[in-house]
């Protein structure tokens, strides 16, 4: 039977909601965790708000492939090996696409989808060596079902699932886990990256209306990590009750 206690976890894309949550989390279960996202004020709060906890933490946008193998390189270096990489960080522009958005299109896909791909890329060579570890990555339900100015959004995490499938399928052999965590509306900072005023107030109010809590999304990636060796969750699915495809 797996457990938490002692297990070392990254979590990219800490710094607040659904990342901060898990953090806390985790550290209460008593994982070893490296922590990184772009701010560093927020994540010098979060571990100094843990002061019992066994945890690190290093400035890294996901985007920047040597950044992110920085980070895989700090949890090596510390603790030898790596059981768990959180994949957490994300944006969500939003806007019909006659708008013509081709900048925020371009950052959107290089956060949501390369820097998955680039914390993939940073952790399976320890991962293969090891013959064990899980990919935990933060997809939506917006990964099941298109909505009118989503499109783009929409497209990097459809675009996850399928990087997520084609990696269980692929490192299953090498005992390697994927678990997908596609949350809907959750009441976090997510908002704020939608440029368009109206859209970002409707989505706010939304959230704080009938979304998830980031502690409710915590619980579920627990509950992957706490899994047996034996067991791969592939996805888990979590809706508000109010609202979901």
């Amino acid at each position: 039977m797996s457990t938490i206690q002692d297990k070392v976890v990254i979590v990219m894309g800490a710094s607040s909601g659904i990342g901060e949550a898990t953090t806390k989390k985790l550290a209460q279960e008593g994982a070893k965790l490296v922590i990184a996202a772009r701010r560093e004020d927020r994540l010098k709060a979060l571990v100094e708000s843990l002061p019992n906890a066994d945890i690190s933490y290093a400035v890294a946008d996901v985007t920047n492939k040597d950044e992110v193998q920085a980070i895989v390189d700090l949890a090596v270096e510390k603790y030898g090996h790596v059981d768990v990489l959180f994949n957490n960080a994300g944006i969500m522009p939003q806007g019909p696409l006659s708008e013509k958005r081709i900048d925020e299109w371009q950052q959107t896909l290089d956060i949501n989808i390369m820097g998955v791909l680039n914390g993939i890329a940073a952790v399976l060579p320890i991962m293969k060596k090891q013959q064990s570890g899980q990919i935990v990555t933060t997809a939506s339900e917006a990964g099941h079902v298109v909505f009118p100015g989503g499109a783009v959004y929409c497209g990097t995490k459809f675009a996850v699932r399928a990087i997520m499938e084609g990696l269980r399928q692929e490192e299953r052999e090498n005992n390697i886990r994927s678990t997908l965590i596609s949350p809907g509306t959750v009441d976090t900072e997510l908002h704020l990256t939608i440029n368009d005023p109206e859209r970002r107030e409707w989505t706010e109010n939304l959230q704080r209306a009938i979304g998830l809590q980031s502690s409710d999304v915590a619980d579920a990636v627990a509950y992957a990590i706490s899994t047996p060796e034996t067991v791969n969750v592939s996805e888990i699915i979590i809706l508000p009750t109010k609202k979901g495809f």
